[in-house]
């Protein structure tokens, strides 16, 4: 069973490091063929074009009221150029701390469920608990014989104790 806990952290630290730093990986490599791309004459055309046809629709003769982008670069440029440090930043941060919260909770969910499954608590140690009992009395007892003293048990404490269920007697004095 530890080593199967072992297994699941690892494979699940795994993950989580994949997730938090692939990404910012996989947009450095391909961030310089972007920028080449994006430095084009072509790319800049483009863009020149879109803002004209932005403006043209600014008026009233287009069918939405639409504003022109200030940036004379494509905004994709910008932001490779310029941002890419703080979009690197805002992923690890973001994935790796929200990886880590489920990958812990996910940890302790399976590790309560194996441990309680097992008769353990998180330090491995046994539990002593109703939940124990009944499930050893299950494998071991037999459950017809147990119920039927349980319903006796029932019986007489209802006598016992009374209508109100309560253990103690009131006691009444008579003042007379």
């Amino acid at each position: 069973m530890v080593s199967r806990n072992r297994l699941q952290i690892t494979v699940l630290a795994t993950l989580w490091l994949a997730a938090t730093v692939g990404p910012p990986l996989g947009l450095w490599w391909a961030r310089d063929g972007w920028l080449e791309a994006l430095a084009r004459p072509e790319a800049q055309v483009d863009w020149d074009e879109f803002r004209r046809g932005m403006a043209k629709q600014t008026g009233r003769e287009g069918p939405v009221q639409r504003k022109v982008p200030r940036s004379v670069e494509p905004p994709s440029r910008v932001w490779l150029r310029d941002y890419f440090g703080l979009a690197v930043g805002a992923w690890v941060t973001f994935a790796g701390v929200l990886g880590a919260l489920v990958t812990l909770l996910f940890v302790g969910a399976t590790r309560q469920a194996s441990g309680s499954r097992h008769g353990q608590d998180d330090r491995g140690r046994q539990r002593h608990s109703a939940s124990l009992s009944e499930d050893e009395f299950r494998r071991h007892g037999d459950g017809d014989e147990q119920h039927q003293h349980d319903e006796q048990d029932a019986e007489q404490r209802k006598h016992r104790n009374g209508p109100r269920g309560g253990a103690t007697e009131r006691k009444t004095t008579d003042r007379s």
